[in-house]
């Protein structure tokens, strides 16, 4: 199963996204981009998911072009911002979806609220793509 997971900044949702569904099953095939990638991934999203298992620290923000001709079972947006400005997919695309998500890098406060703002989206996130992915 190929499946791509597009946000904006591709430096938080979509990569904790492509981390979890990577846990559920090591034979799929999962990417993530952004329509305008991030210089990099958000260290909080690395240490949330360290928290559980899942390593993400040699990710790095990829651009939506990269992927526009590729064929996926799953093409899915995880913020609103991507599901608007998506691009057209030219390759073979056999089903799109949007879930959003609430953005953890907006989170502010102490350094505590910010981490349990990004576990909470973690948490959602792996709840959500767990009944997808019938996990």
């Amino acid at each position: 199963m190929k499946i791509l997971i597009l946000c904006t900044g591709n430096s938080c949702r979509s990569q904790m996204a492509e981390g979890i569904i990577k846990s559920f099953n090591k034979n799929y095939e999962v990417h993530s981009a952004g329509t305008k990638p991030a210089k990099e991934v958000s260290t909080y999203a690395v240490q949330v998911m360290q928290e559980i298992g899942i390593d993400i620290s040699k990710n790095y923000p990829k651009k939506t072009d990269k992927y526009v001709n590729k064929s996926f079972d799953y093409v899915i947006t995880v913020c609103d911002n991507a599901k608007e400005i998506c691009p057209v997919f030219t390759g073979d695309v056999k089903q799109q979806l949007h879930i959003g998500f609430d953005d953890p890098y907006e989170a502010s406060g102490t350094e505590e609220d910010i981490i349990l703002e990004y576990r909470r989206i973690r948490n959602e996130i792996e709840y959500e793509f767990a009944k997808i992915f019938k996990v």
